[in-house]
């Protein structure tokens, strides 16, 4: 769905309601989320109080339990309207370099933290799962300063700043932050995405032959040295991916934190596995974010670890 059939389409919390339900009801029969009973449902309208209340709630007659359309769900207790959750998913949807919180913040108006949030909300239900399989390009790359800095002409890549990257010829996408391009780091996560029946394609180093030879069915290397390509024997498809993902985060965002670098990377896959259904795209988003775990603003700003 684009952004200009989200505003038509969209433009009251009960039009959003009304989506929400078929999505979470398809056959229309209502089901109870406390106790699961199907059919034995009554609805209550009630006149709107507050920005968080929903005026269109149901009861259950089994359990006598009131709920609504969005609880459960990420959207229940927002105090943000639905229409503009619904108009920041198309947007996200559609921006094929990413959009940054200061764009959400002018587009939607709201303030940066609630468009910061919201972004990372919709990142958050951006995840693929399934091994990739057939013939899979594989390579690292680093998201490290593009120039030099005064006083250091050569600045360090950051080890924290790698991105594995892996990619099924004319097929999925996955990239996965790792704190090292050593084995120890990048054998783990290879063989969690890859399946062991897949070929396997890179270039020369020494880690990937060796995780070629113990893990996948096949594995073909490409000496950069000499050359980029010799007819199939290439990793160009991937290095189109890293492209991609370093005109986001460079020329969109400017600076990702490293802490929330993964969601930016699921984000990026996630886009560019549907390029070719992007109308699909609004509705499989919201109906991750209608079963995902709610992700809190104390969360995302804590100080563990987020993948």
């Amino acid at each position: 769905m684009k952004l200009i059939d989200v505003t038509r389409q969209f433009k009251s919390d009960d039009d959003c309601l009304d989506y929400i339900e078929k999505m979470r009801w398809p056959n229309g029969e209502i089901a109870c989320v406390h106790c699961g009973e199907i059919g034995r449902v009554s609805t209550i309208n009630r006149e709107k109080k507050g920005d968080n209340k929903r005026t269109r709630i149901f009861q259950c007659l089994a359990c006598g339990k009131q709920f609504s359309a969005t609880s459960g769900t990420i959207f229940n207790d927002t105090h943000l309207p639905l229409a503009k959750w619904f108009m920041a998913i198309a947007m996200i949807c559609e921006a094929k370099k990413g959009m940054s919180a200061c764009q959400l913040q002018r587009h939607l108006g709201v303030n940066y933290r609630t468009a910061w949030h919201l972004a990372h909300r919709i990142r958050e239900a951006m995840q693929d799962g399934g091994l990739l399989t057939g013939v899979v390009e594989a390579d690292a790359t680093f998201l490290s300063p593009k120039k030099p800095r005064k006083g250091n002409p050569k600045p360090k890549k950051q080890k924290a700043d790698v991105v594995l990257g892996m990619i099924e010829r004319g097929g999925r996408l996955r990239l996965v932050p790792v704190a090292d391009e050593k084995m120890a780091f990048v054998e783990p996560v290879m063989r969690e995405h890859i399946s062991q029946d897949a070929f396997l394609q890179t270039d020369k180093a020494m880690t990937y032959d060796i995780i070629g030879r113990r893990n996948f069915a096949g594995h073909r290397m490409i000496d950069h040295i000499r050359t980029y390509g010799q007819g199939v024997n290439h990793t160009n498809t991937i290095e189109s991916a890293f492209s991609l993902l370093k005109k986001g985060v460079y020329g969109t965002f400017h600076k990702v934190s490293i802490k929330h670098l993964g969601r930016y990377c699921n984000e990026f896959s996630y886009r560019f596995n549907r390029r070719g259904i992007q109308l699909e795209m609004f509705d499989s988003t919201l109906k991750n974010l209608t079963r995902g775990k709610v992700l809190t603003y104390h969360k995302l700003t804590g100080n563990q670890q987020l993948q």
